[in-house]
């Protein structure tokens, strides 16, 4: 029997801000991360991911690879992004053509244990604990449930 280990960390190829904290251990890969940034424990942030200034990602949380996160955004702890769609019916087992893009913009708080599957999100958008997003949101507001909906409005101002 023949087993592998691979080391988590952090590789080189990650780009980091000014002033950000990562709380050990976590695994950061060919990932870009914001000035002012904080990473907590147990975090992965996958290749091809941005995560903007000002944000905060809490422990136990998976970036996977084609997600941009923006500025002054918050991500709470254990929140899931999905970037494959069982298109096929199964796993798109490393073919990544497959795989879609997720956009969250500015502003945008997201609680613990959601699931974000492959959406765009607008500015000023929270997403209550425990919901999964599974289409665009364009409207400022608060989302919440299975699937996420539209709770009550909040105003887009800066």
């Amino acid at each position: 029997m023949s087993v592998q280990f691979k080391k988590i960390g952090i590789t080189d190829d990650v780009v980091f801000g000014k002033e950000v904290t990562v709380m050990e251990p976590v695994n950061l890969y060919g990932c870009k991360i914001g000035d002012h940034t904080f990473i907590g424990p147990f975090v992965e942030i996958q290749r091809k991911t941005s995560i903007g200034n000002h944000c905060r990602i809490q422990s136990h949380t998976f970036i996977c690879e084609l997600v941009t996160i923006g500025d002054h955004c918050f991500v709470g702890h254990g929140v899931m992004f999905i970037n494959d769609l069982f298109s096929e019916g199964g796993p798109a087992m490393g073919d990544k053509t497959k795989w879609k893009s997720t956009q969250i913009a500015n502003h945008v708080s997201i609680g613990s244990n959601a699931t974000i599957l492959p959406v765009t999100i607008c500015d000023h958008v929270v997403i209550g604990a425990g919901a999964v997003v599974t289409k665009n949101i364009t409207k400022p507001g608060i989302y919440a449930g299975n699937p996420a909906r539209l709770i009550r409005t909040l105003p887009s101002s800066e």
